[in-house]
Protein backbone atom coordinates (compact mmCIF):
# COMPACT_ATOMS: atom_id res chain seq x y z
CA UNK A 1 0.00 0.00 0.00
CA UNK A 2 1.10 3.53 -0.79
CA UNK A 3 -0.38 6.69 0.70
CA UNK A 4 -1.12 9.48 -1.78
CA UNK A 5 -0.77 13.12 -0.68
CA UNK A 6 -0.91 16.40 -2.60
CA UNK A 7 -1.20 20.02 -1.53
CA UNK A 8 -3.30 20.65 -4.67
CA UNK A 9 -6.33 19.20 -2.84
CA UNK A 10 -7.61 19.84 0.69
CA UNK A 11 -5.67 18.22 3.49
CA UNK A 12 -7.57 15.50 5.33
CA UNK A 13 -9.69 16.85 8.18
CA UNK A 14 -9.41 13.60 10.13
CA UNK A 15 -7.24 10.50 10.55
CA UNK A 16 -7.29 9.33 6.93
CA UNK A 17 -5.37 9.72 3.67
CA UNK A 18 -6.44 11.64 0.57
CA UNK A 19 -6.00 8.36 -1.29
CA UNK A 20 -4.33 4.98 -1.04
CA UNK A 21 -2.84 2.95 -3.87
CA UNK A 22 -3.12 -0.81 -3.54
CA UNK A 23 -2.73 -3.56 -6.15
CA UNK A 24 -2.95 -1.14 -9.08
CA UNK A 25 -6.07 0.63 -7.78
CA UNK A 26 -6.38 4.13 -6.37
CA UNK A 27 -8.96 4.52 -3.59
CA UNK A 28 -9.86 8.18 -3.07
CA UNK A 29 -11.34 9.31 0.20
CA UNK A 30 -14.43 11.45 0.00
CA UNK A 31 -13.72 14.88 -1.41
CA UNK A 32 -15.73 17.91 -0.40
CA UNK A 33 -15.77 21.38 -1.92
CA UNK A 34 -12.90 22.95 -0.01
CA UNK A 35 -10.65 25.13 -2.15
CA UNK A 36 -7.12 24.06 -1.09
CA UNK A 37 -5.68 27.55 -1.72
CA UNK A 38 -7.81 29.41 0.82
CA UNK A 39 -10.03 26.77 2.50
CA UNK A 40 -13.15 28.49 1.16
CA UNK A 41 -16.32 26.59 0.27
CA UNK A 42 -18.64 27.85 -2.47
CA UNK A 43 -22.30 28.31 -1.56
CA UNK A 44 -24.16 26.76 -4.49
CA UNK A 45 -24.20 23.09 -5.42
CA UNK A 46 -22.94 23.73 -8.97
CA UNK A 47 -19.74 25.40 -7.76
CA UNK A 48 -19.36 22.80 -5.01
CA UNK A 49 -19.63 19.97 -7.53
CA UNK A 50 -16.96 21.53 -9.75
CA UNK A 51 -14.64 22.03 -6.75
CA UNK A 52 -15.16 18.43 -5.61
CA UNK A 53 -14.21 17.13 -9.05
CA UNK A 54 -11.24 19.52 -9.24
CA UNK A 55 -10.04 18.10 -5.93
CA UNK A 56 -10.51 14.56 -7.20
CA UNK A 57 -8.50 15.37 -10.34
CA UNK A 58 -5.63 16.72 -8.21
CA UNK A 59 -5.48 13.62 -6.02
CA UNK A 60 -5.76 11.28 -9.02
CA UNK A 61 -2.94 13.16 -10.76
CA UNK A 62 -0.74 12.83 -7.67
CA UNK A 63 -1.43 9.09 -7.80
CA UNK A 64 -0.55 8.82 -11.50
CA UNK A 65 -4.14 8.43 -12.67
CA UNK A 66 -6.97 10.58 -14.07
CA UNK A 67 -10.75 10.77 -14.44
CA UNK A 68 -10.63 8.54 -17.51
CA UNK A 69 -9.37 5.70 -15.32
CA UNK A 70 -12.10 5.98 -12.69
CA UNK A 71 -14.08 2.75 -12.43
CA UNK A 72 -16.49 3.61 -9.59
CA UNK A 73 -17.80 6.76 -7.92
CA UNK A 74 -20.10 7.37 -5.01
CA UNK A 75 -21.89 10.70 -4.70
CA UNK A 76 -23.31 11.81 -1.37
CA UNK A 77 -25.90 14.60 -1.52
CA UNK A 78 -27.44 16.41 1.41
CA UNK A 79 -30.50 17.06 -0.78
CA UNK A 80 -31.57 14.69 -3.56
CA UNK A 81 -33.29 17.67 -5.22
CA UNK A 82 -29.75 18.65 -6.33
CA UNK A 83 -29.38 15.38 -8.29
CA UNK A 84 -30.15 16.73 -11.77
CA UNK A 85 -27.79 19.72 -11.39
CA UNK A 86 -24.98 17.53 -10.04
CA UNK A 87 -25.62 14.91 -12.72
CA UNK A 88 -25.33 17.49 -15.51
CA UNK A 89 -21.97 18.74 -14.21
CA UNK A 90 -20.76 15.19 -13.57
CA UNK A 91 -21.57 14.35 -17.21
CA UNK A 92 -19.28 17.18 -18.40
CA UNK A 93 -16.31 15.53 -16.68
CA UNK A 94 -17.24 11.91 -17.39
CA UNK A 95 -18.43 12.38 -20.97
CA UNK A 96 -16.26 9.61 -22.46
CA UNK A 97 -15.79 7.21 -19.57
CA UNK A 98 -18.88 6.14 -17.70
CA UNK A 99 -17.79 4.69 -14.33
CA UNK A 100 -20.13 2.62 -12.22
CA UNK A 101 -21.82 4.95 -9.73
CA UNK A 102 -24.04 5.17 -6.70
CA UNK A 103 -25.73 8.35 -5.51
CA UNK A 104 -27.25 8.59 -2.06
CA UNK A 105 -28.88 11.27 0.03
CA UNK A 106 -27.39 11.72 3.47
CA UNK A 107 -28.56 13.71 6.43
CA UNK A 108 -25.45 15.85 6.78
CA UNK A 109 -21.93 16.16 5.34
CA UNK A 110 -18.68 17.56 6.80
CA UNK A 111 -18.55 21.36 6.95
CA UNK A 112 -22.25 21.30 5.95
CA UNK A 113 -21.38 21.01 2.25
CA UNK A 114 -24.05 19.86 -0.16
CA UNK A 115 -21.98 17.20 -1.96
CA UNK A 116 -19.17 14.74 -1.28
CA UNK A 117 -17.73 12.29 -3.77
CA UNK A 118 -15.26 9.42 -3.59
CA UNK A 119 -13.95 7.11 -6.28
CA UNK A 120 -11.90 4.10 -7.21
CA UNK A 121 -9.56 4.32 -10.20
CA UNK A 122 -6.90 2.21 -11.86
CA UNK A 123 -3.32 3.45 -11.98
Amino acid sequence: MKTIRTDQAPAPIGPYSQAVEANGFIFLSGQIAINPRDNSIPDDVDAQTRQVITNMVAVLKAAGSDLGKVVKTTIYLSDMNDFSRVNAIYAEYFDQSKPARATVEVRRLPRDVRIEMDCIAVK
